[in-house]
């Protein structure tokens, strides 16, 4: 049996992407506005409105900063424009300088710079953005082996069927990846309290397992510093409501998602994923934010399953939904690509299940749009830490 392939788009830096968009990124809040008009005027184009970029102490502004370069850099992206104010903490040239190394083409605009302000910024822009489309645009995408896919796995929104049948139907489809050469990203930390020692045992050494057992206790610890007790806030209401009890039970449906394979690797936020197999990546367990960290790493797609039902998208990857509970399956049929429900019925294997989600990844891989693309889902959140000063 011949292996199966995938339509990419090969960057300069040989990397594949399977979507081909031209990026308008602002650098700070002050500057969001003229990155959405800019984009809102050019075929091809999203924008990222970061609300940070500057106020921020070190810790959180190199969040910011990583995670801007790393969805810059993202294969999915053939070309960006960076627009920045001119006196904020992250300046355009530094962003530039960084994405330039990808050998994709990035232009920049800072509106400070600009005579006639944010309307000349705006027409500034609009040009460069067109002029790069005429490029990037033209690029077609070539049948390249299964191994060139980057797949983020989240859940959110989780009722029990996420842990009995749409999590493992995921991991069935993780392991299949992993197993064909790809590369697979579990994140969330802190819905991994009470299942870390499992997942560190699974860990291919000893250093990146206790990468993982240290990084659950220093999420509890975050919390604690504040006053707050994290095992306390969860599960959600939501969670409680769909049949989820503590927070161990909540995070061994969790992580199943990711397969069984051994864990390569342990990474920050939006750090870079180097390597294939299965990796860890630390971040919150607020959805949009962990998707958006596991883009910024390097996801190309995401795998998301969520049993009282969420239409969460991305600007720059498209996010297939999958749900195993019969109700949110009908309810939500507009907002959900992969009924899951079958499993939790009775109908269909975990295998069964299995099999078919990952034809449905290849068919995304090669083009076809999930529900939160063709609705225009483009939720975009950066992880911070430490309040703004």
């Amino acid at each position: 049996m011949s292996r199966p392939t995938i339509l990419g788009y090969v960057r300069p830096d040989g990397k594949v992407g399977i979507r081909n968009y031209l990026l308008v990124m602002s650098t700070v809040i002050c500057s969001s506005f003229v990155a959405r008009r800019i984009a809102d005027q050019v075929q091809g184009a999203v924008a990222i409105e970061n609300p940070f970029g500057c106020g921020q102490l070190e810790p959180d502004l190199e969040i910011t900063k990583r995670t801007l370069i790393g969805m810059a850099k993202n294969p999915n992206v053939g070309g960006v424009l960076v627009v920045g104010l001119g006196c904020e903490q992250i300046q355009a040239d530094e962003l530039v300088r960084e994405i330039e190394k990808t050998g994709k083409p990035v232009e920049k605009v800072v509106v400070q710079e600009v005579d006639g302000g944010t309307p000349a910024a705006i027409e500034r822009g609009v040009t460069l953005l067109r002029r790069m489309a005429e490029e990037v645009l033209s690029q077609r995408p070539e049948e390249v082996d299964i191994s060139n896919l980057v797949m983020g796995v989240e859940c959110g929104g989780s009722d029990a069927t996420s842990g009995l049948a749409a999590n493992p139907v995921v991991g069935y489809a993780s392991d299949k990846l992993v197993d064909l050469g790809g590369t697979v990203i579990l994140s969330e930390t802190p819905e991994m309290i009470g299942a870390e020692e499992i997942l560190a045992r699974r860990a291919v050494s000893r250093e990146v397992g206790d990468k993982i057992i240290k990084a659950v206790k220093k999420w509890i610890n975050l919390a604690a510093s504040y006053g707050v007790d994290l095992v306390g806030t969860q599960p959600s209401p939501g969670n409680i409501a769909g049949g989820l009890s503590t927070i161990e039970e909540k995070s061994l449906g969790a992580i199943i998602k990711g397969g069984s394979r051994p864990i390569q690797g342990f990474v920050d936020y939006a750090e870079e994923v180097r390597g294939k197999g299965l990796w860890i990546m630390d971040t919150p367990g607020y959805d949009i934010m962990s998707v958006v960290g596991m883009v910024a790493g390097g996801a190309t797609l995401v795998v998301f399953t969520t049993g009282r039902g969420t239409p969460t998208g991305n600007p720059i990857t498209p996010v297939i939904k999958v749900t195993a509970n019969p109700y949110t399956a009908k309810k939500m049929r507009e907002n959900i690509d992969f009924d899951a429900s079958t499993v939790t019925l009775g109908q269909e294997t975990i295998e069964q299940a299995g099999e078919r989600l990952f034809k449905l990844i290849i068919d995304v891989a090669r083009g076809k749009p999930t529900r939160a693309e063709l609705l225009g889902f483009r939720e975009f959140v950066i992880h911070k830490i430490i309040p703004s000063f």
